[in-house]
């Protein structure tokens, strides 16, 4: 089978994607850090801690995808780096490349 651009770029943009993810997970993490003394109780802590691991699917799923391997990890890659929605379009177009090149994984 002819390898194509697809699976790598869908890989490229989870992993994109999946940093972000974690780039936003630590920011809200070291906010909470800061206000915990202020409030008394964690606020951001569960929706660092969502991020932080939305982030780590998405590379994971992301590597897969660049090696064309385990296609149901590189979907779900795809699919977790929908969120948050300021990288909505990059998951959406992760997870049609990785359905697109289905048949290039083993």
């Amino acid at each position: 089978m002819e390898k194509t651009w697809k699976p790598t770029t869908a890989g490229i943009l989870s992993i994109v994607a999946g940093v972000l993810n974690l780039i936003a997970g630590v920011a809200l993490a070291a906010t909470e850090v800061m206000l915990l003394p202020l409030i008394g109780f964690p606020v951001l802590g569960p929706l660092a801690a969502v991020l932080i691991v939305l982030g780590i699917i998405s590379i994971v799923g992301g590597i897969f995808a660049v090696q064309r391997r385990i296609w149901g990890m590189a979907l779900a890659g795809a699919i977790c780096a929908l969120f948050p929605p300021p990288v909505i379009i990059l998951g959406i177009l992760a997870i049609v490349f990785v359905a697109m090149g289905k048949g290039e994984f083993k």
